[in-house]
């Protein structure tokens, strides 16, 4: 059974900093891209960041330079070290995997930005 679960997530300044993190289990993780998302209230779904098996990353134009991904194969995780936060940022983030046809996510984690 595949599991994702985010966690990292909590009530900032504007200015601050979070680091997220998903850990992924049942799955072959190291050949995977892995995909955050985030989602605001009344907002669609949007995606903030990839990072593909051998590392490469692409970024939301809205979070380029401030946000970063990484992962580590061996634990299977993926983190989302967010600097530079803004009210703008406030969302619920989700990690996202697609294997096997099917779409994987995570539960979520609430991240509020107070300015």
């Amino acid at each position: 059974q595949v599991r994702l679960v985010e966690s990292g997530g909590g009530l900032v300044q504007a200015g601050e900093s979070l680091r997220l993190s998903c850990a992924a289990s049942g799955i072959d993780f190291g050949i995977r891209t892995v995909n955050w998302h985030r989602q605001a209230p009344g907002k669609q779904r949007e995606l903030v960041a990839i990072i593909t098996s051998r590392g490469s990353t692409n970024y939301a134009g809205s979070v380029e330079g401030r946000f970063s991904i990484s992962r580590d194969n061996a634990k299977a995780t993926v983190a989302l070290q967010m600097n530079s936060l803004k009210p703008e940022d406030t969302a619920v983030y989700y990690c996202n995997v697609d294997a096997w046809g099917k779409s994987y996510w995570g539960q979520g984690t609430q991240v509020t930005v107070s300015s």
